[in-house]
């Protein structure tokens, strides 16, 4: 049950990260986050911790059950 919900919380901090970084470099614009630096490096981050937790579950659903 945990590893479609480490799948899918890992994809949905992919996305954010990756929306939250465009909009820190300037690219996405229409926010309050757009051009501050803070967003164009917290966005890469929580896109990286997104891709773990999806490795994470990959694995684990990779892995033998348990009884």
């Amino acid at each position: 049950m945990r590893k479609p919900i480490l799948i899918g919380v890992g994809g949905l901090l992919v996305v954010l990260g990756v929306i939250f970084g465009l909009q820190g470099l300037g690219t996405i614009g229409g926010s309050a986050m757009t051009g501050v630096a803070f967003w164009a490096v917290a966005g890469p981050v929580i896109a990286v911790v997104g891709v773990v937790l999806i490795v994470i579950g990959i694995r684990r659903a990779a892995g033998p059950t348990r009884r």
